[in-house]
């Protein structure tokens, strides 16, 4: 079953100043999103705590990057080494 997102609201960062309580309580209790703005640029989000993605440990980041090599390798054909080639490149 597909969860759905609430849609991203814009506020420019004046706006959340004047309004930051709504603008917490409305992430609280409706689940909104804010992108913040400054001069039309954005540059934050507020999403409600929940939403965050579980923090994933150094050992586990390592771990995937370990298995990632290993899936790289089985289909590697060249006679050259990765980093090999990346230098010839960067010439």
């Amino acid at each position: 079953m597909k969860r759905k997102t609430k849609k991203l609201q814009e506020i420019g960062i004046r706006e959340l100043k004047a309004r930051t309580s709504e603008v917490v309580r409305s992430v609280k209790e409706g689940r909104a999103r804010y992108v913040v703005t400054q001069r039309g640029v954005p540059v934050a989000v507020i999403i409600p705590i929940e939403a965050l993605p579980p923090e994933k440990s150094a050992d586990e980041v390592w771990e995937r990057l370990m298995k990632i090599r290993e899936e790289l390798g089985k289909g590697w054909q060249s006679e050259k080494s990765a980093v090999e080639i990346l230098s010839e490149m960067r010439r």
